[in-house]
């Protein structure tokens, strides 16, 4: 049962760091609303690197951002959070794999294996609020700007970009829960050469009588 658990939350791992990867390399985190727009045959997305246009016959420009302290903050954050997501998913990933069970390595106890494969699921969960806080904070961005009647710039909505990430969360967090569940709690085993005593002042052992020890021979001469 445990060895199926820690199979399954790193599938599911290696899934979710698959899915940030995309996310990340996203281009359309928001898409140019078309409630705005005067026809419906030219599309502009943003990513967090480059801002693209398409139009229905095929053609499609991207640039990316000149500048990066020119970037609005919330951009630079969600920069940060997803490359520090997927750095940290890919060592929990190889981490988790030395924390199986099914795979022996050298001389490593189960409890040792027990203890590694719960740092990579710690790890799984970790990158998983990264790429929620991530997802979340540029979602929520757009949303606020889409809804200001005072914004004066081009209204956004949520793109499929935003989508993956909250994806790759949900997976990333699910496989780290199932690592840290594997792992059971085990007594602690003394140390070769040494031995465990039990003793209860309840029960009642074996008695032992020994022989009272024999009297001094020159007490007990007789006098005549």
């Amino acid at each position: 049962m445990a060895v199926g658990l820690q199979v399954v939350g790193l599938v599911l791992g290696v899934v979710s760091w698959c899915l940030q990867s995309s996310c990340t390399s996203s281009q359309v985190w928001k898409v140019r609303s078309q409630v705005e727009s005067l026809t419906s045959s030219q599309w502009q997305f943003e990513g967090l690197w480059m801002s693209c246009a398409a139009t229905s016959l095929g053609s499609l420009q991207c640039s990316r951002f000149k500048t990066v302290l020119g970037l609005p903050a919330h951009l630079q954050a969600c920069r940060a959070l997803m490359i520090l997501s997927m750095l940290v998913s890919l060592a929990s990933i190889i981490v988790s794999v030395l924390g199986l069970k099914c795979i022996k390595i050298g001389r490593t106890s189960e409890p040792t294996k027990d203890q590694i494969a719960l740092s990579g699921g710690i790890m799984f969960i970790l990158s998983g609020v990264f790429t929620l806080t991530a997802v979340s904070w540029y979602a929520a961005r757009v949303i606020n700007d889409f809804y200001d009647p005072l914004y004066g710039g081009v209204r956004f909505e949520l793109g499929t970009g935003l989508y993956l990430g909250w994806a790759a969360s949900c997976l990333a967090v699910l496989g780290g829960s199932m690592l840290c569940c594997s792992c059971r709690k085990t007594s602690p085993v003394p140390p070769a050469g040494q031995f465990s005593y039990n003793y209860s002042t309840t029960s009642r052992g074996h008695s032992i009588y020994r022989a009272a020890p024999a009297a001094d021979s020159g007490s007990t001469k007789a006098y005549v």
